[in-house]
């Protein structure tokens, strides 16, 4: 089971982020915890084809992606959000039920292994390379709260799609 706790070691600014990140994406790793291949492709809300367990995990590893390394870092974008439309906006969803889920936590784990690394070595001054839609220039405390506040959104759509695709609660 995802061990998993939103008290710091210290109470510094930068531990008490990195560690609300943490907990937020334990808490979505956990929520997928013994979860089956088929229920995990499964979109029970009627009018939202691609909320599947999957497709979120997947959003959240290309969310963040987007946020550290296109916006902060400045890197070009890459994988599935490239091919985003106005028709498709959210590709990475969509094309995650051809993924197995453990695939996508692994990878999501060893995105968040070098973020959390970033975190720890950057100034929380530190500015994006690549400005917001108004034209500023967010700093990496902003992107972490950002990534804390999308995530546990999220958690709260797992927790809906597993209790609807199996009937498990409680994490």
């Amino acid at each position: 089971m995802t061990q998993r706790t939103d008290t710091p070691p210290t109470w510094d600014e930068r531990t008490q982020l990195a560690t609300f990140l943490d907990y937020a994406r334990d808490t979505a790793r956990a929520k997928c915890e013994g979860v089956s291949e088929e229920d995990a492709r499964k979109a029970p809300l009627p009018n939202s084809p691609l909320m599947t367990m999957c497709g979120l995990i997947s959003h959240l590893r290309w969310v963040e992606h987007h946020w550290v390394q296109v916006m902060f870092l400045g890197e070009e974008p890459e994988g599935p959000l490239t091919g985003a439309t106005d028709d498709d906006p959210d590709p990475e969803m969509r094309t995650a039920v051809e993924i197995p889920l453990p695939r996508l936590l692994a990878e999501y784990e060893e995105q968040s292994t070098r973020y959390r690394r970033l975190v720890a070595d950057r100034d929380l001054n530190s500015t994006a390379v690549r400005p917001i839609g108004d034209g500023r220039h967010v700093d990496l405390r902003w992107v972490v709260l950002h990534l804390i506040e999308e995530i546990s959104r999220h958690n709260g759509h797992l927790d809906v799609v597993r209790e609807l695709v199996d009937g498990q609660t409680g994490v």
